[in-house]
């Protein structure tokens, strides 16, 4: 059997609680740019780069960290003859079969 790692982008944290920091500040500031308009004026606006920076990009690319960051050492990808399945690793670092992944 063969394992694969993936060969996407990889936008997980390092730990879950930095990850989840992360989304409090970038949504946070996305959101603080817009809701304070009225209050500050156009220079509320320069909370936008910092909200792009704590996501890295997008907020979907942040979603994609998150269930990155969660299923790291968790989840395992395994291909053979052609077909591919995922895998949970246990807590003593034996694999048990889950459903198989469509390619």
């Amino acid at each position: 059997m063969t394992t694969t790692n993936s060969d996407g982008p990889d936008f997980a944290s390092t730990s879950l609680p930095r990850h989840l920091v992360r989304g409090v500040i970038g949504f946070g500031s996305l959101i603080g740019a817009f809701a304070l308009i009225p209050v500050l004026g156009p220079v509320s606006l320069l909370l936008l780069p910092v909200g792009v920076l704590a996501l890295r990009g997008c907020p979907m690319c942040w979603a994609i960290g998150l269930m990155q960051t969660v299923s790291r050492g968790r989840l395992q990808r395994s291909c053979e003859g052609g077909s591919c399945k995922l895998t949970l690793a246990d807590r003593d670092h034996q694999e048990r079969p889950t459903a198989p992944v469509p390619l």
